[in-house]
């Protein structure tokens, strides 16, 4: 299942309103999805916080550095805050679906 069951009864508990996909199939948000990998894998906001102080600084720290030091292959390898400043066409460096499945082929 996408979600924990838990998670939805807390939200619903509260009067939180649920945003997630219609089917609730990650792969319908793949740009959230990529997203959150991101932050979990290279900024290690995969773990459990002692707090929930420590879990916004983690989480600002890293969207700090997501946005200022980390280069993106969408933005031509500049920092999103470098893309901001510029005017024109930015290249964008990743491989299209079709080009990987020739590489893997």
């Amino acid at each position: 299942m996408y979600c924990c069951s838990e998670y939805v009864k807390v939200l619903e508990h509260y009067g939180i309103r649920i945003s997630m996909t219609e089917k609730g199939d990650p792969y319908e948000n793949a740009i959230a999805e990529r997203i959150n990998g991101i932050l979990k894998g290279d900024f290690l906001l995969d773990r459990t916080f002692a707090s929930f102080t420590e879990a916004g600084m983690a989480v600002d720290n890293a969207i700090e550095k997501y946005n200022h030091i980390r280069p993106h292959d969408s933005c031509d390898r500049l920092t999103p805050v470098q893309a901001h400043s510029q005017s024109g066409f930015l290249r964008k460096r990743w491989k299209s679906q079709s080009e990987n499945e020739l590489l893997t082929s």
